[in-house]
Formats: structure tokens, C-alpha cells, sequence
């Protein structure tokens, strides 16, 4: 089945670059012709590859050697191999720890990884650079890799006339973004393969995200090698107008990364506009926002659910549940093996994008969660345990890291990859394994049809609940119940049998803090001392293990080897899983690498300027702009998160320079957020906890806090997102007031647990009854800007 690159929009594209207007400046010269028979004085070594002027045996001995390294179980990923299956084609790229870089190190192409050497060569030889960015289990990637990578005629254009460098968008998000800013400026769109084609100091001229190999390959499409040979006469015989439209392009990147500050915070309507806006976007039989391609976006569901939680507005409430629901039961949900696909490609969530994501299963975890806890529906508990579980058991590592990803394709029986074979049935296939009766129930109860709904096979989704099937069925709902669970199970022993798609197993120390903070706080919430264990376990690994020499946190972790350099939302997403571990351990330890690390990010990232932080940090690579990431999309930004994080921080510690140093950031962004307040949902989430009496919650037991397991009850399944809270005893309290000033007198009372509900400082009377801690704990504050007025509410029901 065809399907588009994906988007970072939620759209897809497929573009050749305009020109832009010219600018003078001095032109490059272009240079004479190499001779192919021998290297001209100062050629470059290369290793054995298509339309190289000279081959370097030397570099091709060590890149040999590099690949005899890999062990016996390598398989080289490229259909140019020998008799004996060794690959006839190594390049650089197979130093790399990248999944994704490796992916290409058997291409005919002539890959850089980026680095000084590619670009001091394409000054030296005076060529453009092709670069190209993606992800290991990107589809589209990989299909413009056969299609083109692996194409000998394409390979040997681009290594003579270009420099080739691959980069992975999750190792170098910095790379991405600037690019990425360009390639929309140019098309208006973007998306993953992306495709720039730029002057040796870095600055593009342009950009696309998929091309076929040839025009007329996919229509009426401009095909990669035409464009190859386009670019390279425009830098050939126009060099003036390269540069200008180089030097434009360059500038106009710089002035998208330029956010003017605004006076102060944005007001907390932000927040009822944002949650309006949405409403006028929801679909209110599926759920979500638009139509095709549809996304989860969990941070739009969080910021629903605080809107609801302080308005009492039901509607609000509806347009969650209803997303949620029908999530859940379609086939963007793995109906046997647990966690979310990418995206769906149709508005009914069906047909999803088969690729699995760790940040997206972190965050909609969470959202499950918290739903749980505003609703009260076990169905939602039961997504996010089956979400955790998956993660738990296909996507850790021995040492305790989450891996990163699985692809969307994998092989079939006959040899050949194909999207989302791994997931889908036929009705033969669950006959033969469940047997005529329970299979028939199975596949009523999950739409499965001899026609099928994907490529003749199909993607199991819920179309009937076990009351409803059982009374198709004669059955009780309860026994259909048992029926479907056996079944699940024995489904996911047989998909087990079945050729696994890819997994990236690289460890993103930013997505291993989104899913550390889920399972630390499905451990708090379910009581689940095993989630807190896994939680521990990952963001410890990336503590002790994720380390530049002088303490830094580095950003990728694979094999025994680091990677480069981290990242803003390195640093954020892991100090937010610290404070969530603090609250699901009562151990202190947790709160003091919160404050290490946010004081380490602010020497590194901080805009003292004009508050918030930047994506690289101080002394890291210079590209063409020092982006401030403000947008929340499918990761949301690290400067939402780190708003987030100064606000807990001050909670806990009382010290205002946290409270200050957000200030600042919600100031930066106050412009862009009046503009466009669906852009920031997560922001916003801060934002509610900003404008909200945040309530200061401490458990205290006399001697063990299994004592206080009757209040940590009902303050675990309370639905109050604002707080920060403790559960420790007597002694443990005594130990923390100077890290947590909140915490001084605070004592059990009695003999008896005693639970303490504060709003800075002010408290409630102290209590031993669960009933009067779960009233102190239901009060909600209005928005301070609508204690008049109520703001408008929401027609929408949850949808059946």
C-alpha cells in the first residue's frame, strides 16, 4: 500500500524547491573537471563505490575491518552483495553507532556522516553538499533508500559531482530542526526522508523531503537524478544566483528562529482560546483533531483534561474520552501485543502507519493514566498497564535504557519487506490457531473478514464490546472476555514466530525521560512497586552511563558507545523524570539530581537574554541559527517541559529563582502563544499549573508509609495534576525540611498517618480521615480570569 512521507504538520508532501529572488555577494568558482583515470593533486581517498576518481584501498581496508567487527550474526542491509553474501559496497557510515546510518553503510552511495571532514572536502573540491536526513524506521526512508540510494547510476552522479552526507534527525534534532525550518520555507511543508541540497559553508539552496528515482517513476514527478542534475548546473554556471538564493534562504531561517518576547506571562485565557480552538477542530464521532492523517497529539488531551478539571466542563471531558476511546479500538492500537502505532493514515484510526515510537507510547501512557484518575473508567488503566507492559518486555534493554523504536515494515514469508505484515490476520490464520469457535468470536469481535482491510489481510480493531458480542453470540460478556484474553495471548505467541520488524536499538537519553516519568508514575498511581523499579532502573542508566567526560549528559547510548552531544530536551525530559520519581519513592536522592541537572541545563541552555533555553548548548556545533525550540509536536519542545520542571522545583524547594527563571520562559513565548495558542498545549499545561493554587500534599506514617496505604489511596486515584506531595514516616520527614521547607512540623498525629493539604503555607486541618482529605483534596480554583464570568462550554457527548 503507497503512502506518503510522514510529516511533521500531520500532512504529507512531496515538493521541488522554488527559486528565490537573488542577493549579490562574491560568487563560488566552480571547478575544473576531475580526470577519472588518476587523482589530481590533493584528490580525497574513497573506498570502492561507484564514480569515485580513485580508490583509496587503505580506507577500504579499515572500513573492511570495521565490518568484519560487526561478528557473524551481521547482516548487511543491501541487495549488492557477493556469492558468498558479504556486501560488494562498504562506506564510512559503517564507523557509525547510528541504527540508521548503518542502515546505509552498503550503499553504492559515497555517505559522510556530518562531520568537518565531508565539509572541508566540498570547500576543497568546491561541491554541494547533498544531505539527507531520516530515521531507522522511517517508511518513506527506506523506500528512497531502494529506489535511489541503491541505484549505481544515481550513487555514481552524486559521488562525483557531490559531497553525500546522512544524518539521523534523533541523534542531531539541532541538524533537523534548522534544516527542516528551511525545507518548510522553501515548499511550505515537511517530512522525513528530508532532501537539502546546500553550498559548502552549510547554507541551503534546496529542499524536498521524498523524491522517486526518475520522473515518470511515480507519475509526473520530478525524479532525484533530475533534480541532481539540475542543482548541480544552476551551482555549476549560475554560481551567483547559488549563493544568493543561499544567502536569502540562510537569513530567512535565522528570522524564523528569532521570537520577539513578550511584556510578561500570557494571560490564562491562552488557555480557554487554545481549548476552543480545539473544540472547533474535534471530530466528534472519531475523535482527534482534523481528519487524515490523524496523530495522537497526547498533549492536547492533557490540556483538555486540566481545562476540564477547572471548569468543570464536560464537553471538555467528552472530546478526551471519545479520542481515547476510539483509539484504543482501532488499529493504530496493537490489539494483541499492546502500545500505539505512529498514526493512522484515515480519519477512523484503522489503518495506522505501523511503526512504534517510544515517546509517543510515553506520553499517551500517561494520558491514559490521567484520564483514569479524572474519569474513573478502568479501561483506560488497562490500555496504560498493556502500554507499559510492551515497553517492559520488547523494548528495554539488558542494562535497563529503552531502545528508541520498530519499524514499520517487516519481511513477509517470501523474503520481501512489507508495512505491517508482522500485525495483520487473515480468518485462516486465527482459525487454525484458535479454533473454528473462538476464532469466529475473535473475529467478530475485531472486524477480521475474508476481503480484510489492509492489503488483503487484517488490522485487528474493535468494532464490538463483550456485552454487546455476547448477546449476538448467546454468550456471557464475561465469558467473552475470557475468550478474547486467551486468544490475545495466543496470538502474540504465534506473531512471535513470525520475522520481528527492525528495532532501533539506540537509547535517547530525552525519550528514556518521557518513559521513565510514565512508568514512575504508573507506579505511584497503580501501586505497582515493578513500574517505579523499571523507572529507577532506565533513568539511573542514563545518569551513570549517558556521560561526557566533565559530567554532561550525552544524548545516544548504543553498544557500549555514546553519542554525540546532548540536547535541551535531554536534560528537561530527564529532570522531570527525577521529580516523578521522587514523588512515586519518597526518596530524596531523586530531588537533589533534579536540582543538579536543572542547574547543569541552565549553564548550558539558558537564554539569560531573554529567558528560555536554547536546543544546543553553549560551547556545541554552530549551524546556521542557535534555535529556542517553542512548538509542541509529536516531542513536545523542551522548553514546555522545562516551564513544567521550574514550576515542580519551586513547589518542592520554595526557592524563587525557579519560579522567576519560568516567568521568563512563559514571557519569551507570550507573543507567539497569543498567536497561536494551539501550538503550545504542553506550555499551556504549565500554564494551568502557573495561574493554579498549586497544593502542597504531605502523607506522613509514624513508622512505615504502608500505614498511610489508606490515604495514598485516595490520593492516587485523585485527579489533581497540580500539586507536589510526599508519602514518607516521621523520621523520613524530619530528614527532608531542609530540601522541602513544606515539610518542617509536619508530623503524624496520634499514633495515626495523618495527611497535611497546604496551598503555600496555608493549611488545611490536618487529617486522619480519608473522606475529609479526598474533600481538601476536590477543590478547584476557577481561572483567575473567569471568576465572573464562566468560560464557554462544550456541546460534546462522549460518543458511544
Amino acid at each position: 500500500m503507497n503512502r506518503l512521507p510522514e510529516t511533521r504538520f500531520g500532512a504529507l508532501l512531496l515538493v521541488v524547491a522554488v527559486a528565490l529572488p537573488g542577493l549579490a555577494c562574491d560568487p563560488v568558482q566552480p571547478s575544473a573537471p576531475q580526470s577519472a583515470a588518476e587523482p589530481s593533486e590533493g584528490a580525497e581517498s574513497d573506498p570502492n563505490v561507484p564514480g569515485v576518481a580513485f580508490v583509496d584501498e587503505a580506507l577500504q581496508q579499515r572500513l573492511d575491518r570495521v565490518l568484519a567487527s560487526q561478528g557473524p550474526r551481521y547482516v548487511p542491509r543491501s541487495h549488492h552483495l557477493n556469492d558468498d553474501g558479504s556486501p560488494r559496497f562498504t562506506n564510512r557510515l559503517i564507523r557509525e553507532s547510528s541504527p540508521y546510518l548503518l542502515q546505509h553503510a552498503h550503499n553504492p552511495v559515497n555517505w559522510y556522516a556530518w562531520s568537518d571532514e565531508a565539509f572541508d572536502r566540498a570547500k576543497r573540491e568546491n561541491k554541494p553538499i547533498f544531505l539527507s536526513v531520516g530515521y531507522s524506521t522511517c517508511h518513506w526512508c527506506h523506500v528512497m533508500e531502494r529506489e535511489s540510494f541503491e541505484d549505481e547510476e544515481i550513487a555514481a552522479y552524486l559521488n562525483r559531482h557531490f559531497i553525500a552526507i546522512k544524518v539521523d534527525r534523533e541523534e542531531r534534532p539541532d541538524i533537523d530542526s534548522v534544516y527542516m525550518t528551511a525545507v518548510t520555507i522553501l515548499t511550505g511543508r515537511g517530512g522525513w526522508p528530508m532532501t537539502v541540497i546546500m553550498t559548502p559553508h552549510k547554507e541551503p539552496f534546496f529542499g524536498g523531503t521524498y523524491f522517486p528515482p526518475r520522473k515518470g517513476f511515480r507519475g509526473n514527478r520530478a525524479g532525484l537524478i533530475d533534480i541532481l542534475t539540475d542543482m548541480l548546473s544552476l551551482y555549476k554556471n549560475e554560481p551567483t544566483q547559488v549563493v544568493a538564493r543561499a544567502q536569502e534562504l540562510s537569513q530567512r531561517v535565522e528570522q524564523a528562529a528569532a521570537i520577539k518576547p513578550g511584556p510578561g506571562v500570557p494571560s490564562d485565557k491562552m488557555i480557554v482560546v487554545a481549548a476552543q480552538n480545539l473544540g472547533r477542530m474535534f471530530d466528534p464521532v472519531d475523535g482527534g483533531f482534523g481528519g487524515a492523517p490523524k496523530f495522537p497529539q497526547p498533549s492536547r488531551l492533557s490540556l483538555l483534561m486540566r481545562y476540564a478539571r477547572r471548569t468543570r466542563d464536560e464537553g471538555a471531558t467528552a472530546m478526551v474520552t471519545t479520542t481515547l476511546d476510539k483509539m484504543a479500538a482501532g488499529g493504530i492500537y496493537d490489539q494483541v501485543g499492546g502500545g500505539f502505532h505512529r498514526y493512522s493514515t484515515d480519519a477512523q484510526w484503522l489503518v495506522p502507519h505501523f511503526e512504534k515510537m517510544l515517546y509517543d507510547n510515553a506520553q499517551l501512557a500517561v494520558v491514559y493514566l490521567e484520564a483514569w484518575q479524572h474519569t474513573g473508567d478502568s479501561a483506560y488503566e488497562r490500555v496504560a498497564r498493556e502500554i507499559l507492559d510492551y515497553v517492559a518486555r520488547e523494548m528495554t534493554s539488558p542494562e535497563g535504557g529503552f531502545y528508541s523504536a520498530t519499524d514499520a515494515d517487516s519481511p513477509t514469508p517470501s523474503g520481501h519487506d512489507e508495512e505491517g505484515w508482522f500485525f495483520t490476520w487473515t480468518p485462516g490464520e486465527l482459525e487454525r490457531l484458535l479454533g473454528a469457535g473462538d476464532a469466529a468470536v475473535v473475529s467478530s469481535a475485531f472486524g477480521v473478514t475474508e476481503r480484510g482491510n489492509f492489503e488483503g489481510r487484517n488490522i485487528l480493531h474493535r468494532v464490538k464490546a463483550d456485552q454487546e458480542l455476547g448477546s449476538e453470540l448467546g454468550l456471557a460478556p464475561k465469558r467473552v472476555g475470557e475468550i478474547i484474553r486467551s486468544a490475545r495471548s495466543t496470538l502474540y505467541d504465534a506473531r512471535a514466530s513470525r520475522p520481528p520488524p527492525i528495532r532501533d536499538e539506540k537509547i535517547i537519553a530525552a525519550w528514556n525521560g518521557m518513559m521513565g516519568a510514565a512508568f514512575a508514575k504508573a507506579g505511584w498511581m497503580l501501586a505497582e512497586a515493578r513500574y517505579v523499579e523499571v523507572a529507577a532502573r532506565a533513568v539511573g542508566f542514563v545518569l551513570a552511563q549517558m556521560r561526557a567526560e566533565g559530567g554532561a549528559l550525552v544524548r545516544t547510548y548504543r553498544e557500549g558507545k555514546k553519542g554525540s552531544a546532548s540536547f535541551l530536551d535531554d536534560y528537561a525530559f530527564i529532570v522531570a523524570a527525577c521529580l516523578d520519581l521522587y514523588e512515586a519513592t519518597g526518596d530524596a536522592a531523586w530531588i537533589e539530581r533534579a536540582v543538579e541537572l536543572q542547574t547543569d541545563q541552565d549553564l548550558r541552555y539558558l537564554d539569560e537574554q531573554t529567558g528560555g533555553y536554547y536546543l544546543t548548548a553553549a560551547d556545541g556545533e554552530v549551524l546556521l541559527v542557535r534555535e529556542k525550540p517553542a512548538y509542541d509536536r509529536a516531542v513536545p519542545s523542551g522548553n514546555s517541559v522545562a516551564a513544567n520542571n521550574l514550576l515542580r522545583l519551586h513547589d518542592f524547594t520554595g526557592d524563587p529563582k525557579w519560579r522567576r527563571r519560568a516567568e521568563r520562559l512563559f514571557a519569551w513565548l507570550a507573543f507567539q502563544v497569543t498567536r497561536s495558542p494551539t501550538g503550545f498545549p504542553l506550555l499551556l499545561v504549565a500554564l494551568d499549573r502557573y495561574y493554579d493554587t498549586v497544593l502542597e500534599v504531605a502523607l506522613i506514617a509514624p513508622a512505615s508509609r504502608e500505614e498511610a496505604s489508606v490515604l495514598d489511596a485516595q490520593l492516587r486515584k485523585s485527579f489533581v495534576p497540580n500539586k507536589a506531595f510526599t508519602v514518607l514516616t516521621d523520621a523520613e520527614a524530619s530528614q527532608q525540611e531542609s530540601t522541602i521547607p513544606w515539610l518542617e512540623a509536619k508530623r503524624a498525629m496520634a499514633g495515626k498517618s495523618t495527611a497535611y493539604v497546604c496551598e503555600r503555607g496555608r493549611c488545611e486541618l490536618p487529617t486522619s480521615k480519608p473522606q475529609v482529605f479526598q474533600k481538601q483534596l476536590d477543590r478547584r480554583r476557577p481561572y483567575p480570569s473567569f471568576t465572573d464570568t464562566s468560560p464557554p462550554r462544550f456541546p460534546f457527548e462522549r460518543a458511544k
